[in-house]
């Protein structure tokens, strides 16, 4: 089997990855020639675990190229996925489906008749009719068939939910192209009921509502933190309490600076607009919107009530600005408001991540960068906890105290045991732990 994947970041480049894994023949297209040229390389021009060992395998063996020339890589497909971004359309929360659509377009003109569209991007309810019609319009007598196969990858762990996934959803409805998608899964031994095979619609509303539902627990989650803050209970004991039932379940109940990425902040925006836009408005979603969007104005000023109530001329050491360890992704980073809320405090920040380079130093103008943690905690007046990275979990406590000039922790990933913190004479703040508890 032939697929052309269309577009070549975070989700096409993982998903034409584990494709070629399973042995399909697999060209990923990208308009941008020096990410081209990279992937050529056999490298990721992004970080994800496992990732560069698998893309360079797979060119080595013939199964995954790359390309800038659409029409040659569609020709002889047997399918083709557009895994385009589909940010958030400046001013309204929409989500942009320029790229989509365009990239329909193209397809349109070079795709063989009657070949599978499919798409993989995350696509408002509707936006797989319009991809037909466009198909249509452009190539009447084709007979090209349109599937949607939303992905459901987490990053950092992106290669073990592609090839061990929860679900397979499916939106199909033609017999070939359901064979077809079937067939591309076939390597994954699904069982019926991890095999969700649906209508268009319900395929791109699963997808929406699946990050919209999850980012309520984080949002709901937070917001219990706040409250045990208040009346002295423990947020770990809440969520492990919660968690243990089947019917809520343990995930994504892990307080914080609140959720960012690639998906959450954009999709609960595009559904939130949706809703409004079929005369049904979700408050819920618009509930989570506004919480997130608060929460990091929250996280700012408990750095700040640490500090004595100011962080004027104080020096603070930022562990981690990635949205979430495991990744060198900046998107709607937390850290992206709330440093620069101390910096405009009048604090001087320094920050270190262990996959945040350029990208991270252009988006956070005015910030120190160090080498490693414990450089970046020299003369100190408070470490912030942003990023849950593996390092940070077994920071020696002594040693980074005997760095600072004013040992105070504000723990924001609750990696640390405040009982062990206070005890070596830190003053400490995680996120929903009330001062009697360890």
């Amino acid at each position: 089997m032939r697929i052309a994947m269309i577009g070549a970041g975070y989700v096409g480049l993982v998903s034409g990855a584990c494709f070629a894994e399973f042995g399909v023949d697999v060209i990923c297209v990208d308009k941008d020639a020096a990410r081209i040229a990279t992937l050529k390389t056999g490298k990721a021009p992004i970080f994800e675990p496992g990732l560069d060992a698998m893309i360079e395998s797979n060119v080595g063996a013939g199964r995954l190229a790359f390309t800038t020339d659409l029409p040659a890589a569609v020709k002889d497909a047997d399918a083709v996925f557009i895994a385009v971004g589909t940010p958030s359309r400046r001013g309204d929360g929409h989500a942009d489906l320029t790229y989509v659509y365009a990239a329909a377009a193209e397809i349109a003109a070079a795709a063989p008749d009657g070949a599978v569209i499919v798409t993989k991007s995350t696509v408002p309810v509707g936006t797989g009719r319009e991809v037909a019609r466009i198909l249509k319009t452009i190539r009447p007598d084709a007979g090209f068939v349109v599937a949607s196969n939303p992905e459901f990858l987490r990053e950092g762990s992106a290669i073990e939910d592609f090839m061990r996934p929860d679900r397979v959803v499916i939106g199909v409805e033609n017999d070939n192209a359901n064979a077809l998608l079937k067939a591309l899964y076939r390597p994954l031994r699904l069982s019926k009921s991890r095999l969700v095979l649906v209508d268009l619609e319900t395929a791109e509303l699963i997808k929406y509502a699946s990050n919209a539902f999850l980012a309520t627990k984080i949002a709901f989650i937070n917001e219990m933190a706040d409250i045990a803050e208040v009346v002295g209970a423990d947020i770990e004991g809440i969520a492990r309490g919660m968690g243990l039932d089947e019917r809520i379940g343990a995930r994504f109940l892990q307080p914080g600076p609140g959720y960012g990425g690639s998906c959450f902040p954009k999709d609960t925006a595009a559904l939130a607009e949706t809703a409004r836009g079929v005369g049904r408005p979700s408050a819920i979603v618009d509930a989570v919107v506004g919480a997130n969007r608060a929460r990091r104005e929250t996280m700012a000023r408990k750095v700040v009530a640490l500090c004595g109530g100011s962080v004027s001329g104080q020096r603070i050491a930022a562990f981690g600005v990635t949205f979430k360890a495991n990744t060198d992704d900046m998107r709607e980073a937390p850290a992206l408001d709330i440093l620069p809320a101390l910096l405009a405090a009048g604090a001087e920040v320094v920050a270190y991540d262990p996959q945040a380079h350029g990208e991270a130093r252009q988006l956070l103008p005015g910030v120190a960068w160090a080498a490693n943690p414990y450089e970046a905690a020299e003369r100190a007046d408070c470490v912030l906890i942003l990023t849950e990275w593996n390092e940070f979990r077994a920071i020696d406590l002594e040693r980074l105290k005997a760095q600072m000039r004013t040992p105070r922790l504000a723990d924001f990933r609750n990696l640390y045991s405040p009982g062990a913190a206070r005890a070596l004479g830190f003053a400490y703040d995680g996120v929903g732990r009330g001062g009697r508890h360890d």
